[in-house]
């Protein structure tokens, strides 16, 4: 989970086994798993979907094995987020309601963990249930592939794992300019964030099989990479809302509005990452980690109590406007990167 602000049809009409007219290169740059030609002019002149389907079909390690047609993948999507809505809340009301109970044994504890954990690894098992039972052991495999999907340029890993952390250190220049001091300062040791984001990094399989690895693939066909990767974001970033109310948390009454921009914003530059490295979700995973193991510079209003208030944290504000200018251009690049109108 975020712990800044707190994580193919068989009766398709395409397969990518078929010989069908593809779109090289749709994010024009070169990877070892995508064509090494140019998108034509001519190719930009078919819709969205089909620019999309034509992608996906080259690329399979992106796109579920058969690539639903729209009312198929529409009642995927609908299924995907619906389930895991339902098994992750469910999970974390268990998990919040037995927190006053007296440890009838030494393992009550642990047991409460484990439930919490089957909470936050719900998107990962209603994607890899949903892929099994649609795609089968093939498509569970090519999903999952992702995962260990690692050779990409080394820019991507730097960008991963300090993307967040530049945005932090504007945020603090930019309240010391506006404000005339500095903002508080995380005083976490380097060694221990560097250890949180390695160890954490599988962690984040639980979100980003669903999250990613599913739903972004899907919701691109739908609506292209940019609207969809902000669908995604507010999907997400709701996803967490019981945790603004239940205790034990460090978003326990903090400004959701807040929270659903800065979420949605950063979607969107971990959709940017998840297309320039092939649909890796080895780094996605690792722009995660680090997100939640980077937070030098704290937002949180110790004074907050409303979940739904605007917070009255500055360098809140301005972080989450930096991430929102970021996005933007994220978003730009995609439009031109992928022609979509």
């Amino acid at each position: 989970r975020l712990t800044w602000a707190c994580s193919g049809a068989r009766g398709a009409a395409f397969s990518h086994r078929n010989h069908f007219r593809t779109l090289p290169n749709f994010f024009n740059r070169e990877s070892p798993y995508q064509s090494s030609g140019r998108t034509s002019n001519n190719s930009l002149s078919r819709p969205r979907g089909q620019r999309y389907i034509a992608f996906m079909l080259s690329n399979p390690q992106l796109a579920p094995l058969e690539v639903e047609e729209k009312p198929t993948a529409r009642r995927f999507l609908i299924r995907f987020f619906l389930f895991t809505y339902v098994v992750t809340w469910m999970c974390w009301a268990v998990w919040a309601a037995s927190s006053g109970a007296t440890p009838a044994s030494a393992w009550l504890p642990g047991l409460r963990m484990l439930v919490f954990l089957l909470g936050v690894f719900a998107p990962a098992i209603v994607a890899v249930w949903l892929t099994a039972r649609h795609e089968g052991r093939e498509g569970v495999r090519s999903l999952l592939h992702r995962l260990i999907q690692w050779r990409v340029g080394l820019r991507w890993y730097l960008f991963a794992v300090t993307y967040f952390i530049a945005i932090k250190l504007a945020a603090a220049l930019l309240h010391r300019l506006l404000a005339g001091e500095w903002p508080r300062f995380n005083t976490t040791s380097w060694y221990i964030i560097i250890a949180g984001i390695v160890f954490s990094t599988p962690v984040q399989a639980g979100e980003e099989i669903g999250w990613r690895g599913y739903a972004l693939p899907r919701l691109a066909e739908r609506f292209g990479l940019g609207l969809g990767s902000i669908v995604l974001g507010i999907i997400w970033a709701a996803w967490h809302l019981p945790l603004f109310f239940i205790p034990e948390t460090d978003t326990t009454g903090q400004s959701f509005p807040v929270y659903l921009l800065a979420v949605t914003a950063l979607s969107v530059a971990i959709a940017w990452l998840y297309a320039r490295t092939g649909g890796s979700l080895m780094l996605a995973m690792l722009m995660h980690a680090s997100v939640n193991n980077t937070n030098i510079v704290p937002s949180f209003d110790p004074n907050a109590t409303n979940p739904f208030a605007l917070s009255t944290s500055l360098v809140a504000w301005i972080f989450t406007a930096l991430l929102s200018v970021c996005a933007a251009y994220f978003l730009v690049r995609m439009r031109r990167s992928t022609g979509e109108v």
